[in-house]
């Protein structure tokens, strides 16, 4: 009840200082971040912020998430970070109150490459909010006080203590609330800004109205005053109905009389959860007819706000969706026409060596390779399509057309349901994505160990983990493309195999430079393999081919339901 109350005071407060780190971050990723396509993610987070404050959500949601994947995660760290923080907000806003904690974690491994305090102190706020609205508040308390803990000044913090007290009035502790608050009252800080001093004093007095202190009335109508001088009218929205349930008993009347103008004021702003909790003082203390009236309107606005706010998460949940597809789809893009270069350049520089030799034989030689080479192509991309359309079929036609049916035969609004659903859209994504990159053109650049990881991670479940040691501690730049293409093949068949064959829940590969030589032990607890049994999986058949063909050593551990281990050194 009382967090409900509260939610204008809470907002505002954190939206006031959102503003005072809004353009303090701005200045500071101006300065920190020059490179790695700095303009375009300029224009992406500018859009954001200007659609942000026109209170238009969905825009600023949807540009906001295109500058943070636009963003390298080395480089553009704070940027990163500043968009979180906006995605956070919006979805907190919104009443996402799940999704928006989801959100703001995200920017936690952030920031730890950050000593910037502005930047944890606003996640840490947003985080301890969404909790408070959850109900969780050893939770919101635990992020409160690593925000107050951090480095920052004395207005923010006096802002955090505030929230702090907050949460110990939903929790009824109205004297801990007492203890914290009255304090603020004397700080200079406080007392210069007059917003922050109003909503702490309200907050005291309501305190001090719950444990029957006679000073409760004159810190409320106090804080009444300063806001109607500064027409603060979401805070004389909290102001009023303090007033209201302050008289509700001694004075019927008058206590109605200010839930009516709080609900006015509620109602002008369109704050729903604000006029929500008027009604309710309005049903109890009126009459039949009233609170007939009152209860009305209070299902009406209920129902209307549940829609809406269902029909935010649904649009917050496909922009991420479509932006994750299109980021994914301009990598694909990138890399092939990379791949594509590296090709043209090499055709090229044969074609000039071999005219330089002989003209006739090139000629001859040269036509004949290109014949046989459209030939293999025409055959490659004929097994390839067929490949590729059996996968289609046998693992994702089914999953979608079961996933179609689900979706309309039954009540997505559950959250059982939802789950379900989420949880299969799920899978054939990941499904989709798998068959992607098993026919994709592979990066053997900078992004060669980005991938290599990702690919990895793609084979953790619930029942197998994959872990590695080892593999940031070696120069990929330095290895040939080539080798740095069978390693990644390597790898990912020896994890197929694993997932069709090992019945496994730990697989652990350990990455070793020795001289001039890269060593690569795979290692898993499943049931292992007999030497009859390895020489019948064509798949480690391939794996022992792509070794040696870079002259290459490999060795299978052969011993049956001991766990199964391979290793391979390559020299580089």
């Amino acid at each position: 009840m009382i967090l409900k109350k509260l939610r204008p005071i809470v907002y505002f407060l954190s939206l006031f200082f959102f503003l005072i780190l809004h353009s303090c971050e701005k200045k500071t990723l101006n300065n920190s971040i020059k490179k790695h396509n700095t303009a375009e993610i300029d224009r992406l987070v500018d859009l954001g912020d200007k659609y942000f404050e026109e209170s238009e959500y969905d825009s600023s949601y949807y540009y906001f998430n295109k500058a943070k994947l636009a963003c390298d995660e080395k480089k553009d760290v704070p940027k990163i970070i500043y968009s979180i923080s906006n995605l956070a907000t919006i979805q907190q806003n919104q009443g996402d109150y799940s999704g928006s904690e989801t959100t703001a974690m995200e920017a936690i491994p952030f920031l730890e490459k950050t000593t910037n305090p502005q930047y944890k102190w606003n996640i840490y706020t947003v985080i301890g909010i969404n909790y408070l609205y959850a109900y969780d508040y050893e939770n919101a308390l635990y992020y409160y006080y690593k925000a107050l803990n951090l480095k920052t000044d004395e207005l923010r913090k006096s802002g955090i203590k505030n929230n702090i007290a907050l949460t110990y009035m939903e929790m009824g502790n109205y004297k801990r609330a007492i203890q914290i608050l009255y304090p603020l009252t004397f700080k200079k800080e406080v007392l210069n800004d007059t917003e922050s001093f109003s909503r702490i004093v309200d907050n005291l007095g309501y305190s001090y109205f719950k444990v029957g202190n006679s000073k409760a009335l004159n810190y409320l109508n106090q804080s009444l005053k300063i806001k109607k001088q500064k027409k603060d009218d979401w805070g004389l929205i909290s102001s009023y109905y303090h007033l209201s349930e302050f008289y509700k008993k001694s004075n019927v009347n008058l206590g109605n009389n200010y839930a009516r103008l709080a609900y006015e004021k509620a109602t002008k702003l369109n704050s729903v959860d604000s006029r929500l909790e008027c009604l309710k003082l309005l049903i109890q203390n009126s009459s039949a007819n009233k609170s007939k009236e009152y209860s009305l309107k209070y299902l009406h606005i209920n129902d209307s706000i549940t829609k809406v706010r269902q029909k935010a998460k649904n649009q917050f949940a496909k922009i991420k969706y479509d932006s994750k597809k299109e980021k994914d789809e301009n990598l694909k893009l990138k890399a092939q026409k990379t791949l594509q270069l590296e090709h043209q350049k090499k055709r090229n520089l044969v074609l000039y060596t071999v005219v330089g030799i002989i003209i006739a034989i090139s000629i001859f030689i040269t036509n004949l390779l290109l014949a046989r080479n459209k030939r293999e192509k025409i055959k490659a991309s004929y097994n390839t399509e067929i490949r590729i359309a059996k996968k289609l079929h046998d693992e994702l036609a089914n999953d979608v057309y079961h996933t179609m049916a689900f979706a309309e035969t039954q009540d997505l609004s559950t959250k059982h349901n939802k789950e379900i659903l989420i949880s299969n859209l799920d899978t054939i994504y990941s499904r989709t994505r798998n068959i992607s990159r098993e026919n994709n053109a592979m990066e053997t650049g900078p992004l060669f160990i980005s991938d290599l990881k990702e690919m990895m991670s793609g084979f953790n479940t619930q029942e197998v983990n994959v872990i590695t040691n080892g593999m940031d501690s070696i120069n990929w730049m330095a290895i040939e493309s080539n080798k740095k293409i069978i390693i990644y093949r390597v790898i990912q068949e020896l994890l197929v195999n694993m997932k069709k064959h090992s019945q496994c829940s730990l697989v652990v590969l350990t990455f070793k430079k020795t001289g001039d030589k890269l060593q690569i032990d795979y290692t898993d607890n499943g049931v292992g393999a007999t030497i009859e049994q390895l020489n019948s999986k064509n798949g480690l058949q391939n794996v022992e081919n792509r070794i040696q063909a870079i002259k290459g050593l490999i060795n299978f551990d052969t011993k049956s339901n001991k766990g199964f281990k391979v290793q391979f050194i390559i020299p580089i």
